[in-house]
C-alpha cells in the first residue's frame, strides 16, 4: 500500500493540537513537507521538538483560521514557495456542552459555528483553488460523531459539527471529476490530554489515540484511497 508523501506538501490546521500534532508528526515521518497552523507559540515550539530531525520540513503559522482574508495569504504563500498543495487536513474544532438550548449563551452558539464550520470552510474554499488548478489533491476535515448523534445539552456542538458535515460532503459534490477528492472523519471522543482532564474519571482505554486517527487521516490523503471522495468515516472504536 503506497502511503509514501515524498515530495508532498501538506498543510495540517490546529496542527500542534492534540489530533493535528499526530497528524503532522505522521505526515513528516513518511516524507512530506508540513505547514501547520498554530495559536500559541510554545505549541509550535514542542511540536518542532517532538518531531527532532523531521522539523526540517516543518513549518508553521500563526494564523486566525476564521478570516478568510488571512487564509487565502497563507495557502498562497505555501504555493509560492512549493508550488502545489496536495493536502489540506483541517482539525480545528472545540466543544461545548452541558447546556439546554434554552439556557445556552448565544456567544457560545457563535463560537462553536466559527470553529467547527467557518474555519473549515475558509480553509476549504482557498485549498482548492490550487488543487483545481494541479487536478489533484486531498481535503480531509475533521467533524465528529455529534454530527448525526445529536445528545441533550450538546445544541450548539452538535448544529456546528452536522453543519461542517453537510457542506463538505456538498463540497465533494461540486469537486466531483476534478481530481480533487473530498472527504470527512468523524471522531467521538479522542484520547488527548485535554480530554482526560476534562474527564478524569472516564475509561481512557477505550478511546481512540491520535496517532490511530492520523493513520486513516493519512490514508485518506495517499493515493492508495483514489477510490474514497465524498465518505464520512467513524473512527471512534468502542467509544
Amino acid at each position: 500500500m503506497n502511503v509514501s508523501f515524498a515530495r508532498k506538501v501538506i498543510l495540517v490546521s490546529g496542527g500542534t493540537g492534540g489530533l493535528g500534532q499526530a497528524v503532522s508528526l505522521a505526515f513528516l515521518e513518511e516524507g512530506a513537507k508540513v505547514v501547520v497552523t498554530y495559536r500559541a507559540a510554545e505549541g509550535f515550539a514542542a511540536l518542532q521538538n517532538v518531531a527532532g530531525a523531521n522539523s526540517a520540513s516543518l513549518k508553521g503559522q500563526q494564523v486566525d483560521v476564521t478570516d478568510e482574508a488571512a487564509v487565502v495569504q497563507l495557502v498562497d504563500r505555501i504555493v509560492a514557495e512549493h508550488g502545489r498543495l496536495d493536502a489540506m487536513v483541517n482539525t480545528i474544532g472545540g466543544y461545548a456542552g452541558g447546556v439546554k438550548l434554552w439556557d445556552l449563551d448565544t456567544k457560545v452558539f457563535d463560537q462553536m459555528l466559527a470553529l467547527n464550520l467557518r474555519a473549515g470552510y475558509a480553509l476549504s474554499r482557498a485549498a482548492i483553488v490550487p488543487m483545481l488548478k494541479q487536478k489533484a489533491g486531498a481535503i480531509v476535515n475533521v467533524a465528529a460523531k455529534a454530527a448525526f448523534d445529536h445528545a441533550a445539552g450538546a445544541s450548539a456542538y452538535a448544529a456546528s459539527k452536522a453543519a461542517a458535515l453537510a457542506m463538505i460532503d456538498s463540497l465533494a459534490a461540486d469537486a466531483k471529476g476534478t481530481g480533487v477528492r473530498v472527504n470527512t472523519i468523524l471522531p467521538s471522543i479522542i484520547d488527548t490530554a485535554a480530554n482526560r482532564k476534562a474527564m478524569p474519571n472516564a475509561d481512557f482505554s477505550i478511546w481512540p489515540k491520535p496517532e490511530d486517527i492520523a493513520r486513516v487521516i493519512l490514508f485518506l490523503c495517499s493515493d492508495a484511497a483514489k477510490v474514497i471522495h465524498g465518505a464520512a468515516i467513524p473512527v471512534y472504536g468502542d467509544s
